[in-house]
């Protein structure tokens, strides 16, 4: 009897089971997760806007954030490092969830970045770190970028392989992570190879204009020079510029987010080869560090994450359908 009684509930529970779930079953995490983002703010403070790194960004945070209630707070210091201190230090006292940041440089933003966290905001850092470690950062492994752009320059000028040996940098802002960490790794790479001269390295600001005066000189100063590395490909539209107009042959590595304008380049032959961050991947990235962060809830400042950008060396040779992205259109 007891034997029958038992069958007859554990039917009965498996009927119901079964009519549950034919009806379908909530899934419990969904509630907390939507509610961790409801009304909070994300602030973006870039090195400027207008270009495609900063754009890029700025339109991957709004396409994974806005739809979850998540508003997004752009404040552009157009180049200006005194006014995205103050931007920065405005938004300490208004006090976002979060503060996205692109340091100018090393040093400029690290004491407000610190700031931040201890006034309760989480600080995400993107492709140009402060000499401060924020809750998270994502973006490239200069050093590491450095070092294959070396390499790249000695497989194509060293003097065993039929080049001159001689090879320039352009660099951007010399206090600039992207410059200085890219040249420690560059430095690494080169001690190593005496048979190769480091003819010239100059900074240009991330201005074109400056790099093509500075190309330009170094190309008349130099004229069996090999190669150009350029560590960005908006700036080394000018050194482009300064080798055609030398009619050298000149092997020009640049570097970028991968907008479509790289792989243009490379098609037209402006650049030899582009080293590409992926942006809307590091959009991606930031996004998800964002929802993680909103969802844990943890101290700001109390954990450090570090998530590295996989690099891909672009060719004219290599580029397929897909290797560069474009910006949607606005409107």
């Amino acid at each position: 009897m007891r034997f029958i009684k038992t069958a007859l509930l554990a039917s009965a529970l498996a009927l119901s089971a079964s009519a549950a779930s034919a009806q379908g079953i909530d899934d419990p995490t969904r509630a907390p997760y939507y509610d961790s983002f409801k009304g909070k703010v994300v602030a973006y403070v870039p090195v400027a806007m207008g270009f495609d790194l900063t754009e890029g960004w700025a339109a991957g945070l709004k396409e994974a954030l806005e739809p979850l209630g998540i508003k997004i707070d752009i404040r552009d210091p157009n180049w200006s490092t005194d006014v995205g201190a103050q931007a920065i230090t405005s938004l300490i006292t208004e006090k976002p969830d979060v503060l996205v940041v692109h340091n100018p440089d090393v040093s400029s933003y690290a004491r407000l970045l610190k700031k931040a966290e201890k006034a309760g905001i989480y600080v995400v850092q993107v492709n140009m770190r402060s000499s401060y470690s924020t809750d998270a950062f994502i973006g490239a492994d200069y050093v590491t970028m450095g070092g294959q752009i070396a390499q790249r320059l000695i497989d194509k000028c060293s003097p065993k392989n039929g080049g001159s040996g001689k090879i320039a940098v352009i660099q951007g802002v010399l206090t600039a992570a992207a410059s200085a960490y890219q040249m420690q790794g560059i430095s690494d790479v080169l001690k190593e190879h005496p048979e190769m001269n480091l003819v010239s390295n100059q900074a240009a600001d991330w201005d074109a204009t400056k790099a093509k005066n500075i190309a330009a000189t170094v190309l008349q100063q130099h004229p069996d020079l090999c190669g150009i590395a350029g560590f960005w490909d908006v700036m080394d539209i000018g050194t482009a510029a300064a080798i055609k107009e030398s009619g050298q042959d000149v092997y020009l590595i640049s570097q970028g987010g991968g907008n479509q304008s790289a792989c243009d380049g490379l098609n037209n032959g402006t650049y030899s080869e582009v080293v590409v961050y992926n942006v809307p991947g590091q959009a991606r990235d930031m996004a998800n560090i964002i929802k993680q962060l909103l969802q844990h809830k943890q101290t700001p400042g109390s954990t450090k994450t570090t998530l590295f950008t996989p690099l891909e060396f672009l060719t004219k040779a290599n580029m397929k359908p897909g290797s560069c992205w474009s910006l949607p259109k606005k409107g």
